[in-house]
């Protein structure tokens, strides 16, 4: 197959979708396929403005250079050329190509159902809202979908004003070697390397400063927990510096030296946190897929997170669950003290008890394969093409021009 990749650009905000259309690009050319990745290049971006201009400048790049070159560069490709948008924000670009073979991959749809009110937490001013509704009426243009999970692909038909063509659900897989610890020296190592005393252990959360993600809950709930423990066991957030509103939390905590926030920390480093923590506690209310769910227990990590789809649907069986929590402030006090009780359980567990439970949880991360995912995409990649040969009536004409139309 000739694949195009459309991802986003380089100097978007986006940081995991490039590495998802590069997991792609390089798992497909693994199997043989031509693959090239498309996305706007910052010709006025890069110029010497204020930050504020560049951004209204990326947005020229975005969406009048880049859809130019595109309609040319269309022109040269052959027609059974498949076109690939890495993520469904992408969707301004999809009318592009609506006309030819096309997937588009969906990862969430958390920025749409905050720009129409829906989150209440987050909210969405008008610009934003604009932009929303121009990726929306975009990728409402495709017509072949494949969802990382089953709670997105019921959101991607919500928000569809017709019945797709094809809708798929391809779990992500691991891209890196996540595997359960072999020896006994994980903490030492990590005692070295981050040079902080983790002899008493450690909880562990992975993540960054989006509202869902909620890391106040997280030191809420550690801090909670601390009260009532004899386990002087440290907290380690691995992710994006914390925002004024979490620092001021830590600061006036009274366990502030024994919360530790690790920015930058190499794909190495994570896989020994997540194979030394005692558990990984996650209680995020929303997500499109949760990899740090995947991820834990294909280390032998414990996990603890939120009893909603998609964390749920990712951690099964194989993991300890709290309930979303309340807005009312009462309310939510006690959802703080029962989830520090769960929390707790999960880490007074038997050996027996929790050997059982990383065993589940191993068992349960087979099912998030890298190798699988990419042979599920290739295949809906081929009946995406075929249906269109079908359809323009033509035969395994690799090399047809696009103006034979």
């Amino acid at each position: 197959m000739e694949i195009v990749i459309f991802t986003h650009p380089p100097f978007s905000a986006s940081y995991s979708m490039p590495k998802y259309a590069n997991m792609l690009a390089e798992g497909l050319r693994a199997k043989g396929h031509l693959v090239q990745l498309w996305t706007a290049q910052p010709w006025l971006y890069n110029l010497p403005l204020p930050k504020l201009c560049r951004k209204w400048l990326g947005y020229i790049d975005q969406f009048i250079i880049f859809p130019i070159n595109v309609r040319k560069k269309i022109k040269k490709s052959p027609l059974q050329t498949l076109f690939v948008f890495a993520d469904q924000a992408l969707g301004a670009w999809v009318p592009l190509v609506a006309n030819r073979p096309h997937v588009i991959h969906c990862h969430d749809f958390l920025a749409q159902m905050s720009a129409l009110g829906e989150i209440p937490q987050n909210k969405v001013g008008l610009s934003g809202r604009l932009y929303q509704k121009m990726i929306r009426k975009g990728y409402r243009k495709g017509e072949n979908f494949i969802s990382i999970s089953k709670k997105t692909q019921v959101d991607l038909h919500r928000f569809l004003n017709k019945t797709p063509q094809i809708s798929e659900v391809v779990y992500n897989g691991l891209n890196q070697n996540f595997e359960p610890i072999k020896d006994k020296q994980v903490l030492k190592r990590l005692n070295s390397e981050l040079k902080i005393d983790l002899e008493n252990g450690y909880i562990l959360h992975v993540g960054g400063n989006q509202f869902y993600k909620n890391r106040i809950g997280v030191i809420q709930i550690y801090l909670k927990w601390r009260e009532n423990s004899k386990i002087n066991a440290k907290l380690l957030i691995v992710g994006s510096l914390p925002t004024p509103a979490l620092k001021n939390i830590l600061d006036t905590s009274d366990f502030s030296k024994d919360i530790h926030i690790l920015n930058n920390v190499s794909n190495e480093v994570l896989i020994k946190l997540y194979q030394g923590a005692f558990v990984m506690l996650f209680p995020s209310l929303a997500e499109g897929f949760g990899w740090p769910i995947a991820e834990a227990m294909a280390s032998g990590c414990p996990v603890i997170t939120t009893n909603k789809a998609p964390m749920n649907e990712v951690g099964g069986q194989s993991c300890y669950y709290l309930t979303l929590p309340p807005s009312e402030d009462k309310a939510y006090e006690k959802w703080i003290i029962q989830s520090a009780a769960s929390l707790n359980e999960l880490i007074e567990l038997s050996p027996e008890e929790r050997q059982n439970l990383i065993d589940a949880g191993i068992e349960n991360a087979k099912r998030f394969n890298t190798g699988h995912s990419l042979e599920q995409i290739e295949k809906t990649y081929k009946e995406v093409l075929k249906m269109y040969s079908l359809q323009v009536g033509i035969q395994d004409i690799p090399h047809a021009k696009a103006k034979a139309l």
